[in-house]
């Protein structure tokens, strides 16, 4: 059994939707985890309130309060690939995720993601990602060193001012491949939750996913793309790249969800988080960063 070293934390719906107590609302929230689970957690004291009590069986649901526990998994995997700090200063870090490691805790991983191996390397417990990757996708992550601060990189995200630059591996066909380079998209489309909850789809309806998309090179059927997305749905640049009839090289969702496997390394998603650019929203500096791998042709 591998247990996290830091609590998970999660604000309780403001609605109550017919929970009487914590317990219910974690049940039925984590409904893949056994509902004996929850009680041996609550009763080992490994579930509470932040920065309070412990719960018990019969706590009444409270609508809003956050809560702290501590996830667990009976056997964990271990990546087999290094990540890199690429910058640090007082209030910032910048590290380069290889792929297949989390970023933070979630399913199968607890303690192997990129935010438990940072806080090992540096001894920061108050380190938290400013953005997230899949787990597939490689390359670039910012975090924040400190709360007083944080709020100030968050809005670097939810007003557009940063710019992200990935690069992306398909297969190309006849027609795509002829014409001449550079080839230029703007994609706008309405991305929404599938089935199953953890895929999205683009839908009919208001836009509010939009990516532009740059085919660089082919070479013998396979295209090097540049994607910067100016929206931040999961899986938008997954979808945006299914939508132009080239998903992702090694994509295990799209267009066809395949059986998980999360011990095959061999064929990592060719997706990369390659730059990182912004005006720091304290010092006003220039920050531009890049990740030190590489996809190849």
């Amino acid at each position: 059994m591998t247990i996290a070293k830091h609590a998970s934390e999660i604000t309780l719906p403001a609605q109550n939707q017919g929970w009487p107590t914590v317990l219910a609302f974690l049940c039925a929230h984590f409904s893949r985890i056994a509902p004996s689970d929850w009680q041996a957690r609550i009763q080992a004291g490994k579930v509470h309130w932040y920065q309070g009590e412990t719960i018990t069986e019969h706590t009444p649901f409270l609508p809003s309060r956050r809560l702290c526990y501590y996830r667990e998994v009976a056997v964990e995997p271990k990546i087999p690939f290094a990540h890199g700090i690429v910058y640090q200063d007082e209030h910032i870090l910048v590290a380069d995720k290889p792929h297949f490691l989390p970023v933070t805790p979630g399913g199968d991983f607890v303690n192997e993601c990129l935010l438990q191996r940072l806080k090992n390397d540096t001894g920061i417990t108050d380190l938290v990602p400013v953005h997230r990757l899949d787990r597939d996708t490689a390359g670039l992550v910012l975090f924040s060193k400190h709360a007083e601060s944080r709020a100030a990189y968050y809005q670097l995200f939810s007003q557009g001012q940063i710019t992200k630059t990935y690069q992306a591996l398909a297969r190309v066909d006849a027609q795509m491949a002829a014409l001449p380079l550079p080839q230029q998209w703007q994609l706008s489309n309405r991305i929404e939750k599938a089935e199953p909850r953890f895929v999205n789809a683009i839908v009919a309806g208001e836009p509010n996913a939009h990516s532009t998309i740059r085919l660089l090179q082919v070479r013998q059927g396979i295209g090097l793309f540049q994607l910067t997305p100016h929206t931040g749905k999961t899986h938008q640049l997954r979808l945006h790249m299914q939508s132009l009839g080239c998903p992702i090289l090694h994509d295990a969702y799209y267009p066809t969800l395949k059986p998980k496997n999360t011990s095959d390394y061999s064929q990592p998603l060719q997706l990369l988080a390659a730059a990182l650019s912004f005006t720091d929203p304290l010092t006003g500096a220039l920050r531009q960063f890049t990740s030190s791998q590489q996809l190849h042709l």
